[in-house]
């Protein structure tokens, strides 16, 4: 059963609140420094052995993304202190290359992302756009290693479509969205056309055609088959937190009327489809959406308050994994 919330300047407050909390997830949350060209392809290693364990316990700040990659039938969670991997009802980490994951993006050969190193590993920060193949044991430079951040970020599943949003021009990066078809060696700058939100949120990118790509937005879903150079808007204007392909279709959570709700839409009819999930209180919306190309049934996502669920039959049942980010 949804909650209700009564009261004129109750509701008020309320409304205020989520909108914060929502812009917060939304807005860019970092700025850039300036790129040059010519980025090295060498693979990053570390001198401390790399393992991953079992994880009895841990307790996690800030949740930067889940997936699931194609080269391992695991769960990962990307947090400010490295990777957990969920399956079969227990937890693994690593216990080296603990790295701040910031941007995460699982992708059939690995997983990819920019964000933070680990102290003490001397590798540059921050990292760019960086992929591993091997659970995290090495990484391989993309684009921009040592000097730009990426909050917002995505990739196909299948590797042929690569977006960032950069918050200031430099040498290869424009304003806004950018895009590369080559795996960070070149980039060009999304025209946006027909885009009227007043706000640029998470990207989604078709699993296999690295062309189509949505964007969440606060005034609903926008969508594009030209990598983002035409935009149409496809969803009322609701608040979207959270979105991903499940196949040619878009599965997305969405904040309406203090409710929050898990969906999925048709990009040819535009039928919407509401699908059942644990209740989850309006200050704590969905933030990231995550389903198995290889298993359109698994399905994962994460909250604001580091809450994470899980359902291996396409939503008829939850299993709480973590809760305010705790084992």
């Amino acid at each position: 059963m949804i909650k209700s919330f009564l009261g004129g300047e109750k509701l008020k407050n309320k409304n205020r609140a989520i909108l914060s909390i929502l812009i917060g997830i939304l807005i860019i949350l970092a700025g850039c420094t300036d790129a040059s060209k010519g980025q090295n392809k060498t693979k990053l290693k570390t001198k401390t052995a790399f393992t991953i364990t079992q994880a009895k316990t841990f307790n996690i700040k800030q949740i930067r993304g889940i997936g699931y990659p194609g080269n391992d039938n695991v769960l990962y969670l990307a947090a400010n202190n490295g990777l957990k991997m969920y399956k079969d009802k227990q937890w693994s980490e690593t216990t080296t290359n603990q790295h701040d994951y910031i941007g995460f993006q699982a992708v059939q050969k690995g997983f990819i992302s920019s964000g933070h190193p680990q102290k003490g590993t001397k590798l540059s920060d921050p990292l760019g756009i960086v992929l591993s193949v091997n659970k995290g044991k090495s990484l391989n430079k993309m684009a921009f290693y040592g000097q730009e951040i990426f909050h917002f970020m995505a990739a196909s599943y299948s590797g042929n479509g690569l977006y960032v949003i950069s918050e200031k021009a430099n040498q290869e990066l424009s304003p806004g969205m950018n895009y590369s078809k080559d795996n960070g060696k070149s980039w060009n700058k999304s025209a946006f056309k027909d885009f009227n939100a007043d706000s640029l949120g998470m990207i989604a990118v078709h699993p296999q055609n690295g062309d189509i790509i949505a964007m969440s937005t606060r005034s609903g879903i926008y969508y594009s088959k030209d990598n983002g150079n035409t935009m149409k808007l496809i969803t009322a204007p609701f608040m979207v937190t959270a979105l991903t392909f499940i196949g040619d279709s878009i599965l997305f959570s969405s904040v309406e009327n203090d409710k929050v709700l898990l969906k999925t839409i048709n990009i040819q009819s535009g039928e919407q489809v509401n699908i059942a999930f644990p209740f989850l209180d309006y200050d704590n919306p969905i933030t990231y959406l995550a389903t198995n190309p290889e298993n359109k049934n698994q399905i994962a996502f994460s909250t604001y308050k580091n809450d994470l669920y899980e359902t291996i039959d396409g939503g008829k049942n939850w299993s709480l994994l973590l809760k305010d980010g705790k084992k």
